[in-house]
């Protein structure tokens, strides 16, 4: 693995906006490794784990790396704190052994990703820490088991790893840490406690599930279904697009609303960056909407400022807004980024009509099965088989592909 896994900060994932995700670096811990007994929290034990934040305590968990051919993973990041995120923390199980990696420590961590690379991984909702991952330093998998995924195959109607814990082992999370700033430093020991059990059970919820998939034959299909998971999670988060700006309702913005919801937009975003917040801590999406229309309809920029309220940063950000919206007041909509035309021509109505027998059929399916629709096929995949059945078996996964492949929606006409 290329050395450019060493931790850094990230500055090729995209803003905050697109992941709700880091700039400022943080006093990191100079102790030795914290290791921490069991105690419990909500009559569950926690398990111990070793805290790394030093490259010397990295060689115990190399080497436990070495003996195993499989180790549980998750991560903790930043997001809901900083405009760019950056992975915080690690989590490992490694054969009965839980370590926790430092990432914003200076750690020499490619031989942990060299090591890892060749590891089958126990994971849950994966799709998001791999696309982390691949952005931080390229890192791909050798295989996976995503325990969402398998819920989902389960048709669990709930499929959260706090849900699921809690189903098959009674155990229920501290929800503070779904909403913690992993950036943080030190690292208390309530967030490390939440961080072990993340991945202690994972292991004994793996055979649950395995038991019961197997069960119904459908262990092929979560292996293709966590395959397809790491090809998507290498492509990372989208970069940035000179169309973002155009958010919710504003394709219905024709004139002057265009060029101030333009001009707002990059307003925040810039305003964002120099905070180093997500930028709806800036402000909503829906407000910046309900200027652009308030300009549409002909309200004046102070008639719209009088209106605006911007919480405890509104003295600061006030006079940049008004900046901003003298801006987009003078800007002629033409001359904005156009949105790029799609290169493929809308469903004809033979096209439209065949879609609605496919998805049909596929409904009928997933009711026998017991599945979620989309499952089998979402709406843009039907579109795409609609256009051209033959190519059902490039679009759909094998399994997804063998259960339409037969349905009368699916025969020459």
């Amino acid at each position: 693995m290329a050395s450019n896994c060493a931790p850094k900060r990230k500055g090729n994932l995209p803003p905050s906006r697109n992941l709700p995700r880091s700039s400022a670096y943080f006093a990191l811990p100079s102790a030795a490794a914290s290791r921490f007994l069991v105690v419990t929290l909500n009559e569950q034990p926690i398990p111990a784990y070793t805290l790394i934040d030093q490259p010397a305590q990295l060689a115990p968990l190399l080497a436990a790396l070495d003996r195993v051919d499989e180790v549980a993973l998750d991560t903790e990041a930043d997001n809901m704190f900083h405009y760019r995120t950056r992975v915080c923390l690690l989590q490992f199980l490694v054969a009965g052994e839980i370590f926790l990696v430092d990432v914003l420590a200076p750690l020499p961590l490619a031989p942990l990703w060299e090591k890892l690379a060749t590891k089958h991984l126990l994971m849950h909702g994966s799709d998001f820490d791999l696309r982390l991952l691949s952005d931080l330093c390229q890192f791909r998998p050798k295989s996976i088991f995503d325990t969402m995924l398998a819920a989902q195959l389960l048709n669990r109607q709930r499929i959260g790893l706090a849900a699921l814990l809690e189903q098959h082992f009674g155990l229920i999370l501290d929800k503070e840490g779904q909403k913690a700033n992993w950036s943080n430093r030190p690292i208390t020991k309530k967030l490390l406690d939440y961080a072990a059990l993340d991945v202690w059970h994972l292991p004994a919820l793996r055979d649950i599930l395995t038991r019961e998939l197997a069960q119904l034959d459908r262990l092929d299909w979560l292996d293709q279904q966590c395959g397809r998971q790491i090809e998507s999670g290498m492509i990372g988060f989208p970069r940035d697009d000179e169309n973002d700006w155009r958010i919710g309702r504003s394709e219905r913005l024709r004139g002057r609303g265009l060029g101030v919801l333009h001009s707002v937009w990059h307003w925040r975003e810039e305003c964002a960056r120099t905070l180093d917040v997500p930028p709806f801590k800036v402000c909503s999406a829906d407000l910046l909407l309900d200027i652009a229309y308030a300009a549409e309809d002909g309200d004046s920029i102070e008639g719209i400022l009088g209106k605006v309220n911007l919480g405890k940063r509104h003295a600061r950000l006030v006079q940049s807004l008004a900046t901003a919206l003298r801006e987009g007041f003078g800007r002629d909509p033409n001359t904005l980024p156009r949105r790029r035309r799609s290169e493929t021509a809308p469903l004809s109505p033979q096209e439209i009509a065949l879609q609605d027998r496919i998805k049909a059929d596929r409904d009928r399916i997933a009711a026998t099965l017991g599945l979620e629709g989309t499952l089998i096929a979402n709406r843009s995949q039907l579109a795409l088989i609609a256009r051209d059945p033959a190519k059902v078996d490039d679009i759909l996964l094998p399994w997804q592909a063998d259960l339409l492949r037969s349905q009368p929606s699916m025969q020459p006409a």
